[in-house]
């Protein structure tokens, strides 16, 4: 590794420290009553699996009744921990798996997450009545602020006035939601100001890939404030971006994407699932889970480097790709 082993040996022990060896955050992994490990979402007290069922991915089946068949059958194999946003598909992600909790009563069984673009107050408010509404739901467990990518993204949103944070603290104490936190892929900066804030946030969604160490990198400079706070790192992108581009141009087999990314020290990890087969390959990595040990990991950060350093297949960090539709439609925030 020539003159990059050091740093790259500092990367590893610090990130992950010593995650890969058996440190404590793994040793709080448990099965689910579905045979799917759990994870602490940091210091809420809740546990989630390890995989979190990617909304707009289901949302994109064949059709409606299969959508709501890979949900169940998620379910029933212990991935309880289902993602979606007031966004994606133009609400019809939310009314799928609202129709899928509705049926066999399976609302009581998922830790359900959903996300909101509006900054504003009245925004907010609103775009949560709609998710409600969508998802035949009286609460949601954890409600996120979507694709953090503004330089004025954290003043807007923690304006206790008339931001969307204090639609979140009201409907927080209405019951509506239960934990609050924020996602995105722009730049580590931005999570960096939102973290900066006065706010305790309950979970912070980033980018954890093979690539992400090498350009604008997350795992290095988010994930760690994160952990020494004790809030929950969902992860997302283990595979670059729709159609799995690190696979596909690397030849970095899928399966070992997504161990790299659940050997972090990450709460659980946020995947696209389509169909079955997808469905039954990510239940039986995740079932048999075993985090890659510190020379397995330098050595697919070695083979990914020269992928990753021009930025672009994570081209969600750089370009406009991927940018919350609200904010398309109105007048940009910084």
């Amino acid at each position: 590794m020539g003159g990059y082993s050091y740093n790259r040996r500092d990367f590893i022990h610090t990130l992950l420290g010593g995650l890969a060896a058996g440190s404590a955050f793994l040793s709080c992994q448990r099965d689910s009553a579905g045979g799917l490990p759990t994870r602490p979402l940091g210091k809420t007290g809740e546990r989630v699996s390890i995989l979190c069922l990617g909304g707009w991915d289901v949302a994109a089946a064949e059709s409606e009744e299969e959508s709501i068949y890979l949900m169940h059958e998620a379910l029933d194999n212990g991935l309880f921990f289902w993602d979606n946003c007031w966004e994606y598909h133009n609400g019809r992600a939310e009314e799928i798996m609202g129709r899928a909790m509705a049926q066999s009563s399976v609302r009581d069984k998922v830790f359900l997450m959903t996300k909101v673009c509006n900054r504003t107050y009245e925004g907010a408010r609103q775009y949560l009545e709609d998710s409600l509404s969508r998802l035949q739901t009286d609460r949601i467990d954890l409600w996120q602020f979507h694709a953090i990518q503004w330089e004025k993204d954290a003043e807007t949103i923690l304006d206790y006035e008339n931001g969307a944070i204090r639609a979140a603290l009201e409907a927080k104490k209405e019951g509506k939601v239960r934990y609050i936190g924020f996602t995105g892929h722009k730049h580590p900066s931005y999570h960096l100001s939102m973290l900066e804030q006065d706010f305790e946030w309950d979970a912070v969604q980033l980018p954890t890939n093979i690539l992400d160490p090498h350009y604008m990198s997350f795992q290095k400079e988010v994930i760690p404030v994160c952990n020494r706070r004790d809030i929950g790192v969902l992860g997302m992108k283990s595979l670059a971006a729709q159609k799995g581009r690190i696979p596909a141009e690397t030849g970095v087999e899928p399966s070992l994407c997504r161990r790299y990314a659940l050997s972090l020290p990450i709460s659980s990890l946020v995947i696209g699932i389509q169909n079955r087969v997808e469905l039954q390959s990510d239940l039986a990595l995740a079932r048999n889970f075993k985090p890659l040990t510190e020379t397995e990991i330098s050595e697919v950060l070695d083979l990914s480097e020269s992928y990753a350093l021009d930025g672009a297949i994570e081209v969600y960090k750089s370009t406009n790709w991927g940018r919350c539709g609200w904010l398309q439609t109105n007048a940009p925030l910084g």
